[in-house]
């Protein structure tokens, strides 16, 4: 993950367009750089405030910290004993939503350079292409507008014998590390409903089960996340004495499909039994596989899954 130091430090923002970005309000920004002496922004000609990449992140840590329940002294603290050691602090992602037309404007094309980058095995420019997303849009539409996007279209490409099997992996792996940094951003809170997600029992198509790990974390959910080709055996005894809330499985084939037929059944014989939820490709092609598997269908896309999990634990 790229650290708040990697990011430029040219002045180029306005304090309303930093508003805009960190949701930290002109008259709280200028309090905090008064009282905690948090950042110097550059003055242009016209004697406005210009603030650069590195401030915006600056302030998004700082602002997420404070979100968190520490105060903003002891945020500001924290980030400068960081910085001092030369330990800076990670990227936070942006959380502020954006217009809707600016994101149907330009997700695609995010998306577009993101899939050029990994075609050509260029982890930088890739990397690059993600961190200014992250400057724009809300976590949600990088992950469902911009990296699922790709993620399919470098699924076709391999399809069509445009790229390589090699750069398939290449792409996979890069997009995976960078979510599972995204999971480990965010608190795994204690005193919050457990909910375990992973993939079916031979299932290998990971990625939708990871951003649902992502998106269900930041919405302060204690999420474990189990990864590819869960053996089902092991994790009802392992539901037995962590008693989950709701475990989550998904399923791209009907071969992984097949293996949950029987989960809502094993399940019920734990007090108190937790819900099991389920989703995949192969529930929205063959929709008739739902009759076979008992559960909640959790929904045909990873929004309808959010909410849904929503609903059930009621939070």
């Amino acid at each position: 993950m790229v650290t708040i130091a990697d990011l430029s430090d040219k002045p180029k923002y306005t304090i309303k367009a930093v508003s805009s970005q960190t949701g930290v309000r002109p008259v709280t920004l200028r309090a905090w750089e008064r009282r905690y002496d948090i950042l110097i922004p550059y003055r242009s000609d016209n004697k406005y405030r210009l603030y650069s990449d590195r401030d915006v992140a600056i302030l998004r840590w700082i602002k997420h910290r404070v979100d968190s329940g520490l105060s903003i002294s002891s945020s500001v603290s924290e980030f400068k004993t960081m910085q001092q050691s030369g330990s800076w602090p990670e990227v936070v992602p942006n959380l502020q939503p954006v217009s809707n037309i600016r994101q149907s404007n330009s997700t695609s094309q995010y998306a577009t350079q993101l899939f050029k980058a990994l075609s050509l095995h260029d982890e930088t420019g890739a990397s690059d292409v993600l961190r200014e997303a992250h400057a724009i849009f809300d976590l949600t539409t990088i992950c469902l507008d911009v990296i699922t996007p790709c993620l399919i279209e470098i699924g076709e490409a391999w399809h069509r014998g445009d790229i390589r099997l090699t750069t398939e992996h290449f792409a996979s792996a890069f997009l995976r590390g960078k979510l599972l940094t995204l999971l480990q951003a965010y608190p795994s809170r204690r005193g919050a409903p457990t909910i375990i997600i992973g993939c079916a029992t031979n299932e290998q198509h990971e990625i939708g089960s990871l951003i649902l790990a992502v998106l269900l974390r930041r919405d302060g959910f204690r999420v474990e996340y189990l990864g590819q080709d869960v053996l089902i055996e092991d994790l009802i005894d392992y539901a037995r004495y962590e008693h989950p809330a709701l475990i989550s499985l998904s399923a791209t084939t009907e071969t992984s499909a097949l293996e949950l037929i029987f989960m809502q059944e094993k399940l019920s014989k734990i007090r108190p039994a937790p819900i099991f939820g389920y989703g995949g490709r192969v529930f929205n092609v063959h929709p008739e596989m739902r009759s076979r598997v008992s559960g909640v269908f959790l929904g045909e896309n990873l929004l309808d899954a959010v909410k849904n999990i929503h609903q059930l634990l009621r939070i």
